[in-house]
């Protein structure tokens, strides 16, 4: 583990730097000998999995795509019970967490990035926390500023933690007769999972996977790390649509924390949620996908590199083209439906859109084949 990169000119974090090495430190000597001698229940293991997820649906659902990104609007109820969780967390007050986070996104991987990967994987995955934070600016988080009850938590943020804390200790000691294991399994054990599954975000999911949407910055996205995040994997995606209240775009992507924002919008909870349009998607997608092929092509000097490069280039515009025509189509189809044209020209708008379609998807098929083809090829040695 690296400190070189450790800023304390401004002084040391004390409170959470201590914190964090203390209770990690008593926790892992402790731990064997707790589970030896004393193993929990299993209410207790289930209750500190059913806390872990409502902390840490907090964080993301609220903390994250809520509070720092507005990606979906709600009511103060389902406000008031985000910051209660968010509390729970540890993690600081919402205002805390979105002003780092906003200053992240604006300026990642360079060094007013409060978290840089490039600043090696431990320290983007706590020791920033180590060092004295800046002052909140008004000017990122005016928004917040002006929310009561964003600003009660963060005034009393400590207290709150310890109350929220000492309500799931005595809840879960009580409900399973066994004080112990409610303190180190569904208090502490439970508190050291969730930060290290937050903190892989600022590590892992800038270290480990892929770049399908932005190849420009260290985001990656990771279905494994998603497991661990309550969605959070899908992080190239994120850094390049953050306001989507989504990280994974698919149906079957793990993402309990699109499922909740959703599932409350259905009962009428939340609210203009903000999602990207399937077409942007798949233009950045070829745009990036383009320039890494192109980049790909010029290891290869064994193949006929010109004949692949024209392929590249005429086939994404063939997609760029065809996505643009759909979409002008579509908003054509939904203009002549508000204006009450015709029964006939609404039929064949339609039966346009659905050959547009059909060609569309027969030229993304032969993108993702030639993308396929020359991703599989091995850069020889000049």
């Amino acid at each position: 583990m690296s400190f070189k990169h450790l800023d304390i000119s401004r002084g040391v974090n004390w409170v959470p730097a201590l914190f964090i090495v203390i209770y990690q430190s008593i926790l892992l000597l402790s731990l064997p000998f707790y589970l030896y001698y004393h193993p929990p229940g299993i209410g207790v293991v289930l209750a500190m999995t059913v806390l872990l997820y409502l902390s840490g649906l907090a964080i993301t659902a609220g903390y994250h795509r809520y509070f720092s990104h507005k990606a979906y609007k709600t009511y103060r109820p389902i406000e008031i019970i985000l910051l209660f969780f968010g509390s729970m967390a540890v993690q600081g007050s919402a205002l805390r967490w979105s002003f780092d986070h906003r200053i992240h996104h604006a300026h990642v991987d360079t060094p007013n990035d409060p978290y840089s990967i490039e600043k090696g994987f431990w320290y983007a995955h706590f020791l920033w926390l180590f060092e004295k934070p800046k002052e909140i600016e008004p000017k990122v988080v005016g928004d917040l500023l002006q929310n009561p009850l964003v600003m009660f938590q963060h005034k009393f943020q400590i207290p709150l933690m310890i109350v929220t804390n000492a309500i799931a200790f005595f809840a879960v000691g009580w409900l399973f007769e066994d004080y112990l294991g409610a303190f180190v399994i569904s208090l502490w054990l439970r508190m050291f999972c969730l930060h290290h599954f937050t903190w892989f975000i600022n590590s892992l999911a800038h270290t480990w996977g892929d770049k399908p949407f932005s190849q420009e910055q260290s985001a990656v996205n990771n279905y494994v790390i998603s497991l661990l995040t309550f969605g959070e994997g899908y992080h190239n995606y994120h850094h390049t649509f953050a306001n989507d209240y989504r990280n994974g775009i698919r149906w079957y992507h793990f993402d309990p924390t699109k499922w909740l924002i959703y599932g409350l919008s259905l009962v009428g909870l939340t609210y203009n949620l903000r999602r990207i349009d399937k077409a942007s998607i798949q233009k950045r997608m070829v745009n990036e996908r383009k320039s890494l092929l192109l980049e790909q092509l010029k290891k290869c000097w064994y193949v006929k590199r010109e004949d692949l490069e024209k392929a590249v280039l005429e086939t994404s515009e063939k997609v760029l083209s065809k996505l643009g025509e759909v979409q002008n189509l579509k908003n054509l189809y939904k203009k002549a439906k508000k204006e009450k044209e015709s029964r006939e020209y609404l039929i064949s708008l339609k039966r346009e859109l659905k050959s547009l379609k059909k060609g569309l998807q027969a030229d993304w098929k032969n993108w993702k084949k030639l993308a396929k083809t020359i991703m599989r090829m091995q850069a020889l040695p000049a």
